[in-house]
């Protein structure tokens, strides 16, 4: 390990996802994230990822004739180990049934609580978000003994997890490899065993069935992901319930509020909930 390292600020009021994913094409492997603005750090000096980030802006005005505001601050700091420093600050969480808490974390005293394992990583998911600490109040109220759930984006495999803990048979996918094998890791460490995991997405239950009608269908399914990915799944997850079974819907910022209505608005509405600028609903399909 080198005496100093190089960080990185990028800030973007219009433009931070779009900055963001550069980041990850040009090969930056992981970014903390801070509102408006994310920070890179390294060994090596920065100074041509700065270059291609200001190269990137041209080229947003050219073909998409957008103004990105891109502010960048590179500083030289001593070196630390940062993941004792990171361990530091992640502590456990309790939300509804659940004691959530890393590896290195001692189990809750609380015996009523369900112990959930979870080690933060690059699948995200620990429950400290207020979308995955929603969805697992829920879940508490929702899933039960012996009902067949499905766990749609399922990252680190905290959901899936906690619904096989109450009892759910499920199953669970993810577009990522990484989040497959962390759901699988995590599963592991938790002493359950998930169902049915696969490579893709809700609409790959079509693949599943010899028919429409075969489709898989589940009595909860839950879709912790981004709400234009919500949107764009809408059908698929609609078909994926059981006539009287329950959709969770989280990751929402409250700015879709409306468009997650209307898209959902077939299914009768159970109950929202909000945490800070986040939202969770809970949908239920017509017997």
């Amino acid at each position: 390990m080198k005496d100093f390292f190089y960080e990185m600020i990028v800030k973007s009021a219009n433009a931070s996802e779009l900055f963001k994913n550069f980041a990850f094409e040009l090969g930056v492997t992981c970014v903390e994230e801070r509102g408006e603005r994310f920070i890179i750090r390294d060994e090596e000096d920065p100074q041509n990822l700065k270059f291609a980030f200001e190269e990137f802006k041209k080229a947003l005005a050219r073909s998409l004739n957008l103004d990105a505001d891109l502010q960048i601050e590179i500083s030289k700091k001593p070196n630390v180990d940062w993941i004792e420093q990171y361990k530091k600050g992640v502590a456990p969480v309790a939300v509804g049934k659940f004691y959530v808490r890393p590896s290195w974390c001692e189990r809750s005293q609380d015996c009523a609580l369900i112990d959930l394992l979870i080690d933060p990583a690059l699948a995200f998911g620990s429950g400290h978000h207020e979308s995955t600490n929603m969805c697992l109040a829920l879940l508490s109220e929702l899933a039960r003994d012996g009902m067949s759930a499905l766990d749609v984006g399922c990252g680190s495999g905290i959901l899936s997890i906690a619904m096989k803990k109450l009892g759910a048979k499920v199953s669970a996918c993810d577009t990522d490899e990484q989040a497959v094998a962390a759901t699988q890791q995590n599963a592991e460490k938790n002493g359950v065993q998930i169902d049915q995991i696969w490579l893709g997405s809700v609409s790959s239950l079509n693949e599943r069935g010899s028919s429409a009608a075969a489709q898989p269908q589940f009595d909860l399914v839950v879709a912790n992901i981004i709400a234009d990915v919500i949107l764009i799944l809408s059908v698929d997850l609609k078909k994926a319930l059981k006539p009287g079974g329950k959709l969770v819907l989280s990751g929402i910022l409250e700015k879709y509020k409306d468009r997650i209505e209307r898209a959902f608005s077939d299914l009768d509405f159970v109950q929202m909930k909000k945490q800070n600028e986040w939202l969770s609903f809970v949908y239920e399909r017509k017997i």
